[in-house]
């Protein structure tokens, strides 16, 4: 397992916010075992086959998003700075004073009003996005375009750390988390033939998983995914969502999905059998590509199996490692009980 978290730290180490997964696609490949077979789609999912001891009566598929939450330039101010929106659903307050780097390469602060200058009803008002700007360092307008253009990607800037009591903490844990779980299946050995599915533009509207899963076409699917945890001081119980911790988190609806309610039994039941920690959502909020992927053709049965995460779409998401081993543990045990159903 200790293989599984240096993945998770070399994949979140990776630029790539949604249209700009190229970069994380390219690694993920180059980690593939040679006996697999691999698509690229139109969209940039990468859809890999893995032949199992045997073939599931239902069709199988695995999935997990590449994408990250990012900024893309909009506008080059005539003093050099530059004008940014968000790419996915980031909070402003998360944003300011950060550093970013455009391009991977081009590293700006991003600011705004300073404190003296705000009104009082500034003071105590979140930050807009419009408001703020990245501060390159070009003196004017002409010198930061022979840096950046419009359209240019940015990203946040945060060292990857191992903290307390087997934390982990950093970028784009969301969720190169499941990508990095999924891989390691594909090097392994299943017990079933599976198609596991990296995809792209998740955050911003499932948009990849839309066209894999008419592509893949299966009757059952298990999308890997961290969650919000808000297991922090100040917040109630029945607010927390997830407990960093108490293992995996089996969803039984967000805002996008009514899961499968035979599947999410199962799971629960499967983590009891092979001894891992494992949680439910107490809030029904977010959602992820499975969204897209119950929806699309006939319909497909589908659970998401999810990593509990604080700070999400933050510089510095933080994770607990036995959750990521718990997640791992049951994804695999899944793909052995999934691929039985029906037969």
């Amino acid at each position: 397992m200790e293989n599984l978290k240096q993945l998770v730290k070399e994949l979140s180490a990776i630029n790539g916010t949604s249209g700009d997964e190229k970069k994380v696609r390219e690694k993920i490949i180059s980690l593939l075992p040679a006996d697999v077979k691999y698509t690229v789609d139109n969209l940039g999912n990468l859809i890999v086959e893995k032949k199992g001891r045997s073939t599931p009566v239902k069709k199988l598929m695995v999935a997990a998003h590449m994408d990250e939450v990012g900024f893309i330039v909009t506008h080059i101010d005539d003093d050099g700075s530059l004008c940014f929106a968000p790419v996915g659903g980031v909070l402003p307050y998360v944003v300011f004073g950060r550093q970013l780097a455009v391009k991977g390469s081009v590293y700006g602060a991003v600011a705004g009003k300073p404190l003296h200058l705000l009104k009082d009803d500034e003071k105590t008002a979140q930050p807009k996005v419009s408001d703020l700007r990245i501060d390159i360092g070009a003196e004017n307008k002409e010198e930061a375009e022979k840096l950046v253009a419009l359209g240019d990607y940015a990203y946040f800037t945060s060292e990857q750390s191992d903290f307390g009591d087997g934390f982990m903490s950093g970028k784009a844990l969301d969720d190169r988390v499941g990508c990095a779980v999924m891989l390691q299946m594909i090097k392994g050995e299943i017990p079933y033939d599976t198609d596991f599915v990296f995809t792209v533009q998740e955050e911003i509207g499932t948009r990849g998983a839309t066209a894999a899963a008419y592509t893949v076409n299966p009757d059952i699917a298990i999308v890997l995914e961290t969650t919000t945890a808000c297991d922090i001081s100040g917040v109630e119980d029945e607010k927390k969502v997830c407990v960093l911790g108490n293992g995996a988190v089996i969803s039984y609806m967000d805002k996008g999905t009514v899961y499968d309610r035979e599947l999410y039994k199962l799971g629960f039941d499967t983590a009891k059998e092979i001894g891992v920690k494992c949680q439910t959502k107490t809030v029904v909020a977010g959602g992820n590509d499975s969204g897209a992927i119950h929806k699309s053709a006939g319909g497909v049965r589908t659970i998401a199996i999810s990593v509990p995460c604080r700070y999400l779409h933050s510089p510095n998401c933080v994770i607990k490692e036995s959750d990521l081993y718990d997640t791992a543990k049951l994804a695999s045990a899944m793909i052995n009980k999934l691929g039985a159903i029906g037969s």
